[in-house]
């Protein structure tokens, strides 16, 4: 391996990766397999791919191309060398708008491509739901189709000619008329030629095996077409020619709700006459809410084109009424549309989960069968999953009577994986019984290919191996696929995984307390791989600032999944390769509501970090800013904020102690406020009305000592509403009522506790000092007995920290009682308003607003009371998604400024140079609000503050 190593270093100008990180990264795809390569290369050009073949021929080392990694039967895998495209050749080549034509490199993401044609009102047709981060290389490899084939076909469809690169260096540009055959191919075509025309099924989305019936002289002798869906096993490709359509310019999109799936599935080929460009069907277990969908327990998503909306609309309105439908709705807002497409896309993720939280995984993903016959099949198939005590929920492309499907396969135990290799067999026969094909999406690989003697017969499988033979005499490229393939029980990815629970900190609910569990979560859809964030999301920040795979939440999963192998990340706990890909996750914990499978990357970190620095030397920043709240604590109580701001307006000691402390050099330091919130509420005299709801008001370490202008704005809006405010009790209390925050002295000297502040643990949790963080929430949970008794609301002004609260507090207190009952009072200031005093109106503040929703509060809160309670005070206009960047104690710590600022610079700096004249800058984080005053020089405020102010003018 090494000297195979050196070789390619000296061939090739791209990156050469035989290191531990690069290996574990590709050692799966989003399929159910597991292969562990010797390396990896990132090509910068065709030469630099000829290159590697040459040295991996010379060396009898098989390669595999790879584009996006989100194959589902394995082919993006392989022992040898994989083929990075993502990285360097992922350029459009050009774009012809007049011929209709572009010209890609392999790893260009689709949407990239649909980006670069929407101007010239054009797209390219295909378009699966991995749309924002596969690969066109990979779409061709696999002949992708997506929602849109009924009307724009498969990729091979939209394919004109392919520059491609041999396993013995020959360089070919296919096309028609037998442009770029290989030396071989023709003659073998016409000496089978009754073959070709008798043995492949006719049905639109026929995938499975090669496509040499494209080669038949009556379809062109279609070289190019007949690469396609190859799967990497016959050539390298380097660049393409492919086709694009003319987009509508309007679209409509009809949702017909129907009973249940049989229904929708017999009724979506009745609507392929009247021109759909879409029949997507789904069921009621796949939705997480149905709320924004008709009445139904399952539903065909039917798009319509137009000039106009009206027309769009007009054409969706009549397939409505041509349907029969139990409940029905038709959407012209484009927002409208696609969050209606969301519910459709994610299903590939939640599908992994069946209702009742149990695993479930690809391996039958995509079988298609004659649209007019999907009925029918649909009802076998789910006789088929009783019959061998399975579960499933279909879904998928209807209308071209293809079914994508996550079985609840036990793939962990001999006994499962014997059923599961039964199932596979009956269901080959039953599929090829209706007229089918094992795969109509994604390709055979590993998965399905075994099985192709059963659709194609004995005599076609030996002429695909001839074929096989021809392209790749040396059959270096990707073995074990499509053609005398690798059984499909073998190389499972979960075979390497401990038996046994792992000891961990935090219970993970969701996964039975299970770590291996919740790392196998990631089942590799990335779509924490998108290049843009649309809409709210913020999954994965950390990705899209650096564009390394390592760095995204899939990434880092992998790196996790080979930990607890132990054969390529081979010192668990300790890992130096998973600790450097876990140091620049920002905690923002975007993937634990962007992720379809929920992985919490966040928590895993926290994890990470607890057991690698356990009984050793820890950073300097999880001193500095871990223990932030005993800090301001001291300086409080010793009244040092005066000489602390003082010291570090001076730019030599801010220097030294930003670097003793770990702090990034780039940063300012936050001045200290010189009165604590807690502070002021004592001077203030405590509540002010003996009489309302009441309510507590959580004092975070943000709000106590860094921004108590925040705890005071909140106090006047809620007492405003009619609230009773308190503060939470100092001290431990046995049998007292909720404390007021002034009764700390009276109290001590009846010696009825110790004292204490209550902290939610955040900043302990997020440097993964967890042992310290369940000590500080367990004293926490002490203080706020009383609380719980009375059973009031608490308010949590910053999002960070109640989240902290509501999530994480009972995740690593999973023994206690007292923590989910906790969680279960925590509001935010917008719950508490909207929950507490439903019938205060908010000042009429009239102005615009722009800013970013906490990711926090995007990810585990929610933000709809906040938008309900931003409208009722005339604050117009939305706030962007993704994450500030400073995200805590990340964007301090040193060598993350850069990745911070990018963070910044995606959504958050934009919209604020964007906003309109008079907006108000709205930002409930601290480090929001941070991030906006050093990157920006603005101020951002709380919404509580901005309310405060409107209650001064409207007074």
């Amino acid at each position: 391996m090494k000297d195979l190593a050196v070789e390619l270093r000296k061939a090739v100008r791209g990156e050469v990766g035989f290191d531990v990180t690069s290996r574990a990264l590709v050692t799966m795809d989003a399929s159910n397999y597991r292969r562990v390569p010797l390396g990896v290369v990132a090509p910068r050009d065709a030469d630099d791919v000829a290159a590697v073949l040459e040295v991996c021929r010379r060396h009898g080392v098989p390669v595999v191309p790879r584009g996006g990694g989100t194959s589902i039967a394995g082919q993006a895998t392989g022992t040898g060398v994989v083929l990075d495209f993502t990285r360097h050749m992922n350029r459009l080549v050009s774009l012809d708008p007049g011929s209709r034509t572009a010209v890609v490199q392999p790893g260009l993401v689709l949407d990239r491509l649909q980006d670069a044609a929407a101007p010239h009102g054009l797209r390219f047709g295909p378009d699966p739901s991995t749309h924002s981060r596969c690969t066109l290389g990979g779409m061709i490899g696999n002949n992708s189709c997506g929602s849109h084939s009924v009307a724009w076909g498969t990729t091979a469809d939209s394919v004109r000619e392919l520059a491609v690169v041999t396993a013995r260096g020959q360089r070919l540009r296919l096309g028609r008329g037998w442009a770029g055959a290989p030396e071989g191919l023709r003659g073998l075509v016409e000496g089978e030629l009754a073959l070709l025309r008798t043995g492949f099924p006719e049905l639109p989305r026929r995938i499975s095996g090669y496509a040499l019936d494209a080669l038949l002289p009556e379809k062109g002798a279609d070289v190019a077409r007949s690469f396609c869906g190859s799967e990497g096993t016959l050539g390298v490709l380097t660049e393409a020619v492919v086709a694009l359509v003319a987009a509508p310019r309007a679209r409509a999109l009809a949702v017909l709700g129907y009973a249940h799936e049989g229904t929708a599935a017999e009724a979506a080929a009745g609507l392929l006459p009247y021109g759909p460009l879409t029949v997507e069907g789904m069921a009621a277990d796949l939705v997480p809410s149905a709320v924004a969908l008709p009445r139904g327990g399952a539903w065909l998503f039917v798009e319509t084109g137009g000039e106009s909306p009206e027309e769009a609309r007009a054409r969706a309105e009549t397939i409505v009424r041509a349907a029969d439908v139990v409940d029905s709705l038709v959407v012209t807002d484009p927002a409208g549309q696609r969050a209606l497409w969301r519910i459709r896309e994610d299903a590939s993720g939640t599908a992994t989960r069946m209702p009742d939280g149990s695993e479930a995984w690809p391996g039958w993903e995509d079988c298609a069968v004659p649209p007019a016959r999907l009925g029918a099949y649909l009802r076998d198939f789910r006789a088929l999953l009783t019959a061998h005590g399975l579960r499933g929920t279909p879904y998928g492309h209807f209308g071209d009577g293809c079914i994508h499907v996550r079985i609840d396969f036990d793939l962990l135990t001999e006994a499962g994986i014997g059923r599961f290799r039964r199932f596979s067999e009956e269901l080959a026969e039953l599929v090829v019984a209706h007229g089918g094909s094992l795969s109509g999406e994604h390709g055979d690989g590993q998965a399905r290919a075994e099985l192709l003697p059963k659709m194609y017969g004995p005599e076609l499988v030996g002429l695909f191996e001839r074929a096989k033979a021809v392209w790749d005499p040396d059959w270096s490229l990707n073995p074990g696929m499509l053609v005398r393939p690798s059984p499909l029980d073998t190389g499972l990815r979960f075979s390497v995984l401990p038996r046994e629970p792992v000891d961990v900190a935090f219970g993970y609910p969701s996964d039975a307390g299970d770590f291996s569990a919740a790392v196998r979560r990631c089942v590799g859809v990335a779509k924490c791989r998108t290049t843009s964030a649309t809409g709210p999301a913020v999954m994965c920040p950390s990705f899209r600032a650096t564009g390394e795979e390592e760095h995204s939440t899939r990434g880092r999963a992998r790196l996790l999944h080979e930990m607890l192998a132990g054969e390529v990340v081979t010192d668990g706990w300790r890992s130096t390769e998973v600790r450097d890909a876990l140091d620049l996750c920002l905690s923002c914990k975007g993937c634990r509501s962007d992720c379809p499978v929920g992985v919490d990357m966040a928590t895993y970190k926290a994890e990470f970090l607890h057991h690698h620095y356990a009984g050793r030397r820890r950073p300097a920043a999880h001193y500095t800013m871990g223990w932030l709240p005993v800090w301001l604590r001291w300086v409080a109580r010793w009244r040092l904020a005066p000489v602390v701001n003082s010291l570090a307006s001076v730019g030599v000691l801010a220097s030294l102690g930003k670097r003793l402390g770990g702090v990034a050099a780039e940063r300012g330091i936050p001045r200290v406020a010189t009165e604590t919130f807690s502070g002021w509420w004592r001077r203030k005299g405590g509540p002010a009305a003996a009489d309302g709801r009441l309510v507590v008001l959580w004092p975070d370490t943000f709000t106590e000592h860094l921004s108590p202008s925040v705890g005071r704005a909140a106090v006047r809006v809620l007492e405003a509403a009619g609230l009773r405010v308190a503060l939470p009790p100092t001290l431990r209390m046995r049998g007292r009522p909720v404390g007021d925050g002034r009764t700390r002295g009276a109290l001590s000297l009846l010696g009825a506790g110790r004292r204490g502040r209550v902290c939610c643990g955040l900043t302990y949790i997020s440097t993964g000092q967890l042992d310290r963080a369940r000590a500080v929430l367990r004293r926490t949970l002490d203080l706020l007995e009383p609380v719980l008794a009375a059973e009031v609301p608490l308010v949590v002004l910053e999002p960070s920290c109640a989240a902290a609260l509501r999530a994480d507090l009972p995740e690593l207190l999973h023994d206690d009682p007292r923590a989910a009952r906790l969680a279960a009072r925590v509001l935010t200031f917008a719950e508490a308003l909207e929950r507490l005093a439903p019938d205060w109106t908010p000042p009429r503040v009239d102005r615009p607003v722009t800013g970013q929703t906490h990711c926090h509060q995007h990810a585990v809160l929610g933000d709809a009371a906040d938008r309900r309670l931003r409208e009722a005070a005339l604050l117009s206009g939305g706030l962007s998604g993704g994450c500030c960047g400073l995200a805590g104690n990340f964007g301090f710590e040193k060598g993350h400024f850069e990745v911070s600022a990018a963070c910044a610079e995606e959504q958050l700096l934009p919209s604020v140079r964007q906003a309109p004249e008079g907006a108000l800058i709205l930002a409930d984080g601290f480090s929001c609000r941070t991030q906006l005053e050093q990157l920006a020089g603005v101020r951002g405020r709380h919404l509580a503050e901005v309310l405060a102010e409107g209650l001064g003018r409207s007074g």
